[in-house]
């Protein structure tokens, strides 16, 4: 039986001109989904610091560019080609305005996008409902 695919990754977010607006990534690869910066898991790594590895690996940010919040944290489970795959996200707001996103060759493209812009491209239902937890606890937040 092939161990359990397991990835992690970053809901960011930033407040921009009185608004909310979430940052999604477009892979370079397969069906060119969209997602939050994430990925696998590798041997000896935490959740977390895959989460962190991945944000700066795909999207150039690191914990100097956004503030984490561990006390949001999301678990997706579904299947890819018949494994089950877990996803966990944590919730982290950009706080250094002056940051560029710099993607890598995993993604083709970026945005910046309100929740109702980011659930119509994030196809997935649970990313989805993913996405609007996390702006239902941001907005509980303020």
């Amino acid at each position: 039986m092939a161990a359990e695919l397991r990835a992690a990754g970053l809901i960011i977010f930033r407040r921009f001109s009185g608004h909310i607006e979430y940052l999604l990534m477009q892979t370079s690869y397969g069906e060119h989904h969209w997602t939050p910066p994430k990925g696998h898991v590798d041997p000896g790594e935490s959740d977390r610091e895959t989460a962190l590895r991945e944000t700066q690996e795909e999207a150039g940010l690191t914990e100097n560019n956004f503030k984490l919040m561990e006390s949001f944290q999301k678990i997706l489970n579904y299947k890819v080609k018949g494994q089950p795959k877990t996803v966990i996200y944590w919730l982290a707001e950009l706080i250094d305005r002056d940051s560029q996103v710099k993607m890598s060759d995993e993604h083709q493209d970026y945005k910046w996008l309100s929740l109702d812009e980011a659930c119509v491209l994030a196809k997935y239902q649970d990313l989805q409902t993913a996405l609007k937890d996390a702006h239902s606890y941001i907005n509980s937040q303020l």
